[in-house]
Order: structure tokens, then C-alpha cells, then sequence
């Protein structure tokens, strides 16, 4: 996750792992893991807590921190108004890879994570498996809206906690309670008849090392 600062210089990368905590009042002991303490004068306190060290930290200019190394290749910001069908075509176009896969490719669209990208497939109607180049057209035009819905109620849920992500403020978030496929193997898949009308419930394959959850019966 890239977190693009407001209107200050530092720009965190945090890998596939990490947080930010948040807390009021200076000389806070530092949390297990926070390799980074910012505080301002008005008494925040915000630490970087990366517990498997694959995130980092530069400090850039906001004027040019589009064109800084870890952001220029980057694809559109998937909740931005400019993140539409045509440029999700586009950005598909000639990849013959699997759907899932080009939608993990921070080059096609920023910020989509595995558990984010089996769940806007499932509200799409879309295999996983499915070719990206032949995401087009009426299918885009799912996905992109199922993308947004998926991203705007897990931050309102205050993201997903499977194993050591927390909230800045400590909570838990709690998206994981809403999940229709990922991490649900076996499962009934929501809207399905079950075994009677011949769904056997959410299946899971590998694809590129990671798990891919989804419902054979309905995403083609």
C-alpha cells in the first residue's frame, strides 16, 4: 500500500504488511515493530510499524512525488473519478494473464490487494481464471464499480484483520466479517441454490502463489 501524503513530504511504502499508529501526546513508547516516530507540534503522534520490514520511507517533495520511483509506474487510483471502464480496458489490453493476476500488477491499478481483488470478482460475475485481455467491454464496466464498492465498505469497516494488521487506533477492522468468498473454501457462496441447484459452495485455487477464492457457478 502506497500512502500518498496530504499535503507533507513523507512518502511510506508498505509492502504487503504494515500500519500506522496514531496516539495523542508526546514521549509515547514506541510499539513492537515501529521503526518510525513522527510528531508534530500540535501534540500527534503517528508510528510506522512494519513487522516484517518490507516497507520504507523517503522523504520527497508533494510537488514531485508522482515521479518518485515507487510511484511512476504505477496504474490510476482505483477510487479516483479518472478510474473508469475505458481505463481499465486499456490497461488490460493484450495481457494474457489471468484476471486475478493482472488486477495484483500495481502497474494496471494501484492498491488492490488479494483479499480486495476476490471480492470485486465475485461481485462482478468474473473468473478468476478468466484471460484479463478479455475483461472488456460490458465486464469492465462490472468490475471497475465492484472494485470501488469493495475498497469504499472495507474502509468503512476499517480494513480486514487476518493476522497482525490493526487499525491506527488498535481496533480491529472488521471487513472480514462481510467476506462473500475469500478465505471461505466450502462455504455456500451468498445468492447460491447450494449443492441442490449445483453450486458445491466457494472454491479455492493458487494462481501465481497466492489463493484465489471464487464461485464456479456464477463468475465466468
Amino acid at each position: 500500500m502506497v500512502a500518498r501524503p496530504l499535503a507533507g513530504p513523507p512518502v511510506p511504502w508498505m509492502g504487503p504488511t504494515g500500519r500506522f499508529s496514531d496516539a495523542r501526546g508526546h514521549n509515547q513508547p514506541p510499539e513492537p515493530h515501529e521503526h518510525l516516530i513522527l510528531e508534530t507540534v500540535e501534540g500527534m503522534r503517528v508510528g510506522f510499524v512494519d513487522p516484517r520490514r518490507f516497507g520504507s520511507v523517503d522523504l520527497v517533495a508533494t510537488a514531485v512525488e508522482d515521479a518518485h520511483k515507487l510511484l511512476a509506474g504505477m496504474g490510476p487510483e482505483p477510487l479516483e473519478p479518472g478510474f473508469t471502464a475505458g481505463v481499465l480496458n486499456a490497461g488490460l489490453a493484450g495481457r494474457h494473464t489471468p484476471i486475478k493476476a493482472a488486477l495484483l500488477d500495481q502497474r494496471v491499478v494501484a492498491g488492490l490487494g488479494n483479499i480486495y481483488v476476490a471480492e470485486a470478482l465475485f461481485r462482478a460475475g468474473i473468473s478468476p481464471k478468466r484471460l484479463a485481455a478479455s475483461v472488456v467491454g460490458a465486464r469492465a464496466a462490472r468490475l471497475v464499480p465492484a472494485i470501488k464498492s469493495v475498497l469504499v465498505e472495507a474502509i468503512g469497516a476499517g480494513g480486514s484483520s487476518l493476522r497482525d494488521y490493526v487499525r491506527a487506533d488498535g481496533e480491529l477492522g472488521r471487513f472480514q466479517d462481510r467476506f462473500s468468498v475469500y478465505d471461505r473454501e466450502g462455504l455456500p457462496c451468498p445468492g447460491c441454490p447450494g449443492p441442490e441447484g449445483g453450486c458445491a459452495g466457494v472454491a479455492r485455487l493458487v494462481q501465481a502463489g497466492r489463493s484465489t477464492f471464487y464461485c464456479r457457478r456464477t463468475q465466468r
